[in-house]
Formats: C-alpha cells, structure tokens, sequence
C-alpha cells in the first residue's frame, strides 16, 4: 500500500476534508494504493502557495532555475527503474515502454528545457532615431496544468520544463486515475532543491479540482491536455479572469500508405503507430489509409503482426501491449467495435479481450483492426485504443481527401519513396504535426500541438517558452527631440 498526500507549499498534506481516492492496478482490478483527493478548497491552498513563491522564484536567475531542472533531470535518470515499473503498475504501459520511451523521454525534456532556462531572449526592434525599443519575457505567474492519463510521467515533463524555466509557478493536476509517479515526482523535485511553492500538486476529479483550477481567479494559465469535449469546458470555465488557455486535445491520425511505399518498413511503422501503450494516444495513427494496389498485401501482412502482439502483464519484460488504463475506457473502446459493426465495417481481427486467463481480471483488450468507410463514426469520432480503421484510396486526391476529412488536426503520417509527393503531401496534410516514412516521433526540441478540434498552443520546443511567458515592450527616448503636440506659446 502506498499512501501519498496532496504537494502544496513543499510538504505532503492531507485533502482538507480528508477525501482519498483508490487508485487501481489496470492489470488485475486491485488496490495500489489510497491517495488524497484534492477539492476546490485545497486547490486555493496550493494556488496561494504558488503566489506566494512566485515573486522569489521569478526573480530567481535563469541560469540557477536552469540548474535545478538539469538537477531534476540527472536525479529522474538515477531513479529510472523504479519510476519505470511504477509508470507501469498504475497505467498498465508494458514495462519495456517506460523503460525505453517514457521515462527517457521525461529526462530529455527537463534537460532540454533546463538548458533553455538562460536563452530565452529577448530582442530590440527597429526604432525611429533617438528611442531604444526593447522586448523582454516575462513568466506569467501561477500556471494551472491537468494532466492526461496516457502518459503521466512524461506529460509533467512537458508541461513543468517550460513552464518552470521561463520562472512560472504550478500548480499541476494529474489524473485521478494515475496519480502515482507524479506524486513520486514531487519527492524528486523536493531532493533537486526547488523551493517550497513552485511546484504543488493536487489529485482529484476534473469536476472538482480541475474545474476551480481552470476558473481560479489567481491563476494566469491554464494548460489542458485531454479530450476535444472537456477542452471547450476549460475555454468556458477560463473566462473569468480571461486567463491563457492552450489546449492539446483529441486526435485522428490519418496514416497513409501509397503504391510505393517500403511495404515491411510501413507495417512495422504503423503498427507502433496505434499499438504503442495500447493506442491511447492523441497522435496515434488511427486511421490506415491503403493505395488500392498494395491494400490487400498491406492488410494481411498488418493483420498478422497484430494478431502476434504479446498482450499481458505490463511487468513481464517480454509483453508488447498492456492493459487499457481504467475499466470504463476499456468499456467505452469495446463500444466501439460493435458500433463498426452495426455501420456495416467488417472485424478484421482482435475486437475482445483476450482469451488468457491471466488476462481475465484486468481492462484487456486484443489489437483490433476494422475494415471500415471514411465517414463512419469509427473513422470520425477518436475511439483511443488498440483499435484502427482500414480503408482504401486510388490517387493522391482522394488520399487527401480522406486524410483532411475530420474535424482533428493533430498527426498524421505517410509512406512513400517519392520525395517530392513527401513534401507535397506533407504540405497538404491539415495537422499539426507530419510524419514521413515513420510516425510518433518526438522530441524536446519540436513543438507538439494541432489544429482545430485538436486545440491551440504548443508543448516542447522554443515555442513552449513563449506560451508560458508574456512579451514586454520598453521604450525609452534616449536623446529625441520630440516637438510639443500641442504647442502652446510659452
């Protein structure tokens, strides 16, 4: 049993009225551990807390706020095991994937932005002769961050790197569902030497805690990753104080396959594409979209892999997909098979949970590949999971068409040898971010976000600087001689 207060002011507390949550190993149904659910009450504690570190910590030098993420960063690396198997424990990930993606990935970022802290410049725009013009950042306060379930450990990564570097104070939500490496997390940041304030923590309840978070009057911005629907609740519950809202929401990756594709190269690709951690991923490549002339090859050799994906126990080195985070997502994605099926799509394969018995008590469900129509509600609607649509294009045209034909705007992919369809399509694609010849690649350095109903605003990259900080400009007259407006005799 692990039993973990809420981080407010540096130090673990009780919820304020003394409410705890149950937090589920996806693997087998059974209790982890009990955690303390925050309130509305205990986020004001936490967002006091953070206005009261605030002026120090702003005034704090880049280069020693670099320090102490780059410090974070070194002390997450020599903690890396145990952050992995506990990443897998509490969000069924296989243990390989903490250990080789998410864990790293969360170092590289704080490194990343550890090294930006002291480089996020200014600048000095042309000014008439006589006026000096400069441009400086400046953090904006008290930050909010809700945190997604998918990736809880590396998403703290993103959001507290950028947001900590250019001298922003959080107060971070994470999922009820999956609060344990993040509140790991906060040990961590309490041994790197962060002061008391800058980084609080409070588990809880979208509806609750997410919910005073997002409407607080003290917070200067609030930073969502989650779905499209709860994404517009957030820009509503935002306008109070007219806080800055960036959103990264749903997705529907179209992943696209043309006749000249490396066909072997694109089967592995786009199975990692909607496999990895189970497919609940905003830019996972949903949406297959085959040239007529190779989808019959494409579809059997897919199928294959997907049927001999290792489904089991996230801890057992050799699984190669794990459990579904919660029982009522695993619930909603099995929904979604039988609403393909009465929209006339064909199962291709997978569609239940598995058939062994060390599966029985977990949110297991097999890789599932549908044979289904562009417009149908599987292709349209993101059902996040193990689960992906396979339909056919016969020119670029008509690929284009599909691909764009959703109202996301998040990932999307494609494979081909011909460089400049590459550049064309790429072009063409209406997402944020595009893969060729790969998918699902990331890095600290890249900004990650999308367009229409996937949201606003980027994660990572120099871009993530400016979104936490806000532009001043400073003018002064050095030696200008400026006429009277209203001259008057004197």
């Amino acid at each position: 049993m692990i039993e973990r207060g809420l981080y407010i002011d540096g130090q673990f507390v009780e919820a304020l009225d003394g409410a705890t949550l149950d937090v589920l190993n996806p693997h087998d149904g059974e209790l982890l551990a009990q955690v303390s659910e925050g309130g509305p009450d205990d986020i004001d504690r936490a967002v006091e807390a953070a206005g009261r570190a605030f002026p120090k910590w702003s005034c704090t030098s880049s280069a020693d706020r670099g320090r102490l993420l780059l410090r974070l960063a070194d002390i997450i690396e020599a903690n890396a095991e145990e952050l992995a198997r506990l990443e897998s424990i509490d969000t069924g990930h296989p243990l390989r994937d903490t250990t080789m993606l998410d864990v790293p990935r969360t170092v590289a970022t704080f490194r990343y932005f550890g090294g930006m802290a002291d480089k996020h410049e200014g600048y000095l725009p042309p000014a008439d002769a006589g006026f000096l013009n400069y441009v400086t950042h400046e953090p904006i306060g008290v930050v909010g961050q809700i945190v997604p379930w998918n990736f809880p450990l590396m998403f703290c990564g993103w959001k507290l790197g950028p947001a900590l570097a250019a001298g922003n104070c959080a107060v971070m939500k994470p999922s009820e569902l999956v609060p344990l490496s993040t509140l790991r997390l906060c040990e961590l940041i309490d041994e790197a030497g962060f002061p008391p304030g800058v980084v609080n923590v409070v588990p809880g309840y979208g509806q609750r805690a997410g919910a005073r978070l997002a409407s607080h009057p003290q917070v200067g911005k609030i930073s969502f990753t989650g779905s499209t629907a709860t994404g517009r609740e957030i820009v509503a519950m935002s306008a109070g104080n007219v806080k800055r809202v960036q959103l990264e929401l749903g997705g529907k990756g179209a992943n696209i396959v043309f006749d000249d594709a490396n066909l072997t190269a694109a089967v592995n690709g786009s199975a990692f594409a909607i496999f990895h951690n189970q497919g609940q991923a905003c830019i996972a490549g949903s949406r297959l979209i085959l040239h007529e002339a190779v989808a019959d090859e494409f579809v059997e050799k897919f199928v294959a892999l997907a049927s001999s994906i290792r489904v089991g126990n996230p801890l057992n080195p050799e699984t190669e997909m794990g459990p579904l985070t919660s029982a009522q997502h695993r619930g909603r994605v099995l929904d979604y098979v039988q609403i393909a099926l009465d929209q006339g799509g064909e199962l291709l394969t997978g569609g239940r949970a598995p058939q062994d018995p060390a599966c029985a008590n977990g949110y297991y469900i097999e890789p599932t590949v549908m044979r289904a129509k562009a417009r149908d509600r599987v292709s349209q609607e993101e059902v996040f999971g193990p689960f992906v649509t396979v339909t056919t294009f016969s020119n670029e045209e008509e690929a284009l068409e599909i691909a764009n034909a959703t109202d996301y705007g998040l990932g999307s992919g494609l494979w081909t040898s011909d460089l400049s369809r590459a550049h064309r399509v790429a072009r063409s694609l209406q997402a944020g971010m595009v893969w060729v010849n790969c998918y699902k690649r990331v890095g600290p350095g890249s900004p990650f976000g999308g367009i229409g109903q996937s949201g606003y605003g980027r994660e990572m990259g120099f871009e993530a600087m400016h979104e936490y900080s806000q532009s001043k400009s400073v003018w002064i007259n050095v030696d200008a001689r400026i006429p009277a407006w209203y001259p008057r005799p004197s």
